[in-house]
């Protein structure tokens, strides 16, 4: 298979779609892989690291389109990219749908077969290839929100460990799945308060049992989560829903009502956010205010780490990118976790949870429709 990997263009993202380890692993097994001249520059990854790999080095995004049976990106398609997709092509990347029916509008147009990173599942029934993301991003929310909770950046001028004799910062992560977990983790071991706040309570007893008692576990409620949020001087934004929108917890009419210079960290916003107020922000611009609350939504958080997000993303999505560049379609009726990624095919919605949240109908994944590809 004939494999392109674009540079990416959304703002501030220096991640790539495969790294040169991972073209070499490719083109080991017969593949051709075409890489846009200075997509690794990012990750300090030149093209005669790639070259050295065995790819092959195209100047233009247009030629790596043209060139590819299969695009390997990070990020969700910009309309520059969806608009340059055929019908015969896969999209392997994270999508994001939910939010963004304008890119699923360009998808469908596009006639082109999409998998989504953040839809494909394991045996256990987690989300591998959000995991690795969703452990960066977690840990770097707590580095975001301690930057956000200085004053000059408008917080409430509170360290986040204390010191002796004066409090530390009281964090609460709503949401104790990968991103929760990380986030808690590492505002626990900078000293702060910390209470983890999640539906599940088998989950809470797992937490409960990983912390020893560093963070305080509890059951999900309407009550418990305003109680919480209110007297909070970080909340960090951590519920997912695979696939779909992510659910607001924290309402508008709540934000008059918390400390003023508290910070809300949205790790969700790629989702559509669980805070009424958010809205996307980027690296250059990463907070603004409401009511004194301020609000830090990056939508590619660990695209500022790329070094290390980059190789972590390829570690798990490098299975999964042999197996469509070995079977193509066909690779879906071996691996369901893998056919669990498609989200779009040949003009239709193919994801139940990413139809819902676009208001499309529901729609059928008949085995037969795939295979007359």
């Amino acid at each position: 298979m004939r494999i392109g990997v674009p540079t990416e263009i959304k703002c501030d993202e220096f991640r790539v779609g495969l790294v040169p380890g991972s073209v070499r692993e490719l083109v080991a097994r017969g593949h051709e892989v075409a890489v846009q001249s200075g997509a690794g520059a990012g990750i300090f990854a030149d093209d005669a690291a790639y070259e050295k790999a065995g790819a092959s080095i195209l100047p233009t995004a247009d030629e790596v389109f043209a060139a590819a049976d299969m695009v390997v990106k990070v990020k969700e398609p910009q309309a520059a990219e969806y608009r340059r997709l055929k019908p015969h092509q896969i999209l392997f990347t994270y999508l994001h749908l939910a939010p963004d029916p304008e890119q699923a509008r360009g998808l469908l147009a596009s006639g082109a077969t999409a998998i989504a990173y953040e839809t494909v599942t394991d045996q256990n029934g987690g989300l591998p290839l959000l995991a690795p993301m969703s452990e960066v991003a977690g840990r770097m929310a707590i580095e975001a929100a301690a930057i956000g909770l200085r004053r000059p950046a408008g917080g409430r001028g509170v360290l986040m460990g204390g010191v002796p004799g004066v409090r530390p910062a009281k964090v609460v992560v709503l949401g104790g799945g990968v991103v929760g977990t990380h986030a808690a983790r590492m505002a626990a071991g900078l000293g702060a308060e910390v209470a983890i706040i999640d539906r599940s309570l088998p989950r809470l007893r797992q937490l409960d049992e990983l912390f020893g008692g560093r963070a305080r576990t509890l059951a999900s409620t309407m009550d418990t989560i305003e109680t919480e949020v209110l007297a909070a001087d970080v909340v960090i934004g951590a519920a997912l829903v695979p696939g779909a929108s992510a659910p607001k917890l924290v309402r508008r009419d709540m934000l008059p009502n918390m400390k003023r210079g508290a910070v809300l960290v949205d790790v969700a916003i790629d989702q559509g956010g669980c805070f009424e107020t958010s809205r996307p922000t980027t690296h250059a611009d990463p907070t603004f205010e409401i009511d004194g609350i301020v609000h830090y939504c990056v939508a590619n958080m660990p695209g500022a780490v790329p070094v290390t997000s980059a190789q972590a993303l390829n570690n798990a999505t490098l299975p999964f990118v042999i197996k469509l560049a070995d079977k193509g379609l066909a690779a879906f009726d071996h691996d369901p976790h893998l056919a669990a990624g498609l989200n779009v095919h040949k003009g239709r919605i193919m994801n139940e949870a990413v139809a819902a949240s676009l208001g499309f109908d529901r729609i059928s994944r008949r085995r037969d429709h795939l295979r007359a590809a």
